[in-house]
């Protein structure tokens, strides 16, 4: 996940060195959806019938291979190439970790350890933009993108070799049905919405914070720590996760963290300073830190016997439709209007989200 989370910032950064404008990002930022989009159900229910360890080695096999095409063949079609690929890499490794860790709980562990796997994630996105700036600014983009190479290929090699245990873990007996059964279970549609403006403000804010610091003359390795800033406040927040969850509903919790990351996106574009931009990507970080752990946990625990892998997969396809459409809608709204309509369009979006969030159902919360 550091390689994947490396090779998004990475691309976006090589794509505005070759002068792209805001819409041609947000069509790179587009292309990365493309695969989860079409392939994510299809890799939750490999991982149903065939375990984790062979969808975490296509996985990361596919991220490697993707990251070599802007290094041999420098420009922007080898940008969207490798997008393409990180997409791919996304799509394995992230059904077949969340499945695993789901089905190695308990009802009484699933909130901690989905929360101790989002921890694992805060550091890759911590260590992945970190990487990227330090490495573009000493090595150049292409040598950077050979990084990215390397990191992806070494836990390929290791599950290969079989010196990664992946532990196994038996799905209980599949229920009949399909995706139609699964788009009928109660809650869903509302778990779905919620997961998707979660990814909504947060792919926004990773995608055009680097456009907006960039337009502002910071660094790559400065605008590295700022993004990396981000994901340490989320591994902060998820460190007290499941005692928050003792103290407030799911819908409480998930109500306040949109809230948070709408004020953030709104205070965003009003500071140049290097330090605000961290101080505000932090606080965006503590918002939505714990959103992505909730709505995974939520839709593991309301799939139906056997079939967790193909509900994770049906959110993953729904959060990378989300991703398709949005940043094509934002980034020709940021070509016309300019940043400041991007990143409060989202946080508008986010605030409704933490408005709808609240509302019951028939008294009722979240599933």
């Amino acid at each position: 996940m550091t390689g994947v989370r490396a090779g998004r910032v990475l691309l976006a950064l090589y794509a505005l060195n070759l002068g792209a404008e805001p819409i041609t990002v947000g069509i790179l930022a587009a292309t990365f959806s493309v695969f989860p989009m079409l392939l994510s159900l299809l890799a939750g229910r490999f991982a149903d019938r065939c375990g984790s360890r062979w969808p975490l080695i296509i996985g990361a096999a596919g991220g490697a291979c993707g990251m070599l095409a802007p290094y041999l063949a420098p420009g922007m079609p080898a940008l969207f190439v490798a997008a393409a690929m990180n997409g791919f890499a996304f799509t394995f490794i992230n059904v077949a970790l969340q499945n695993l860790i789901g089905l190695l709980s308990t009802p009484a562990q699933q909130a901690r350890n989905f929360s101790n796997f989002s921890l694992a994630l805060a550091v890759a996105s911590f260590a992945g933009p970190l990487m990227v700036g330090f490495s573009i600014d000493h090595a150049g983009y292409a040598y950077a993108c050979l990084y990215v190479v390397a990191v992806s290929l070494v836990p390929a090699a290791l599950l290969v070799t079989r010196n990664i245990a992946v532990p196994h873990a038996k799905p209980p007996a599949a229920t009949a049905g399909g995706l139609r059964a699964a788009l009928t279970r109660p809650g869903v549609w509302r778990v779905l919405a919620t997961s998707s403006l979660v990814v909504t403000g947060i792919d926004m804010f990773q995608f055009y914070l680097p456009i907006y610091a960039h337009s502002i003359d910071l660094s790559p390795s400065v605008i590295g720590i700022v993004l990396a800033t981000f994901s340490a406040a989320a591994f902060v927040v998820r460190l007290v996760m499941p005692r928050l969850l003792t103290a407030w509903s799911v819908e409480t919790l998930l109500a306040y963290s949109f809230y948070l990351g709408a004020a953030s996106l709104m205070l965003l574009p009003l500071f140049q300073n290097a330090w605000l931009l961290a101080l505000t990507s932090f606080l965006f970080g503590i918002g939505m830190g714990c959103c992505q752990p909730i709505t995974m946990m939520l839709t593991f625990t309301g799939s139906a016997a056997g079939r967790s892998g193909e509900a994770l997969g049906l959110r993953l396809t729904v959060n990378h439709l989300t991703r398709v459409v949005t940043p094509l809608v934002f980034g020709s709204v940021g070509s016309v209007f300019g940043l400041f309509a991007v990143f409060w369009g989202c946080a508008a979006l986010l605030g409704t989200g933490g408005v709808v969030t609240r509302v019951r159902r028939g008294g009722q919360g979240l599933p």
